[in-house]
């Protein structure tokens, strides 16, 4: 087992930082130039642009709430060190599934297998939570409070890509818009839920 004791958490942070720069990239590259040099062929490529906008969204989240995660603590251990593999190898997934719902058009199965896989990302990042807060030094009425409001707004967003996998097949355009209220989700500040958890 690998000794953590001198692991702080500006190292892990760091190594996250760069896989997270790493899935931004190739993401970009999967967007492809358009072989007409028109403006109807750059309108056709919207399906691509689209996928590739809500997932810039939604890795960009996953990387604030990470850094605003880890700089309440300062050391690690073995269960937040695999913790934050677990999240790291889900969003570097991110990018397959966006090229497979831009390439296909924003079909019912690539939405719903997108809407799957945010769940799955939502899952693992869920789990980092319940790791990091074994090692947050505060209070500990803020801290259950904190934690609560985080926790809630994980489970929010697994039940809505739920709720997004279900219709899909009906509907993909709700499906995805079902995606982009779970991004709009993760704008709001931790402390507004920290509030509902305190009334």
């Amino acid at each position: 087992m690998a000794n953590t004791e001198k692991i702080t958490s500006t190292r892990l942070e760091a190594f996250s930082d760069g896989v997270i720069a790493i899935i931004i990239t190739i993401m970009v590259l999967e967007l492809k130039i358009p072989r007409q040099d028109t403006l109807e062929g750059l309108l056709a490529q919207w399906p691509i642009f689209v996928s590739y906008f809500l997932s810039f969204i939604l890795v960009a989240e996953y990387w604030m709430n990470h850094h605003l995660l880890f700089h309440l603590i300062r050391h690690v251990d073995n269960r937040l060190l695999w913790s934050n593999l677990l999240v790291l190898f889900c969003i570097s997934l991110i990018p397959f599934f966006t090229g497979f719902m831009g390439e296909n058009h924003i079909s019912a199965f690539s939405v719903a297998a997108y809407s799957a896989w945010s769940m799955v990302c939502a899952i693992s990042f869920m789990v980092l939570l319940t790791a990091v807060f074994r090692h947050v030094d505060m209070q500990e009425e803020d801290k259950r409070c904190l934690r609560q409001a985080a926790i809630l707004k994980c489970i929010i967003a697994i039940a809505l890509y739920g709720l997004a996998v279900a219709a899909a097949p009906y509907s993909p355009m709700a499906a995805l818009a079902l995606n982009f209220i779970v991004a709009v989700l993760y704008f709001l500040p931790t402390t507004w839920l920290e509030k509902k958890e305190r009334s």
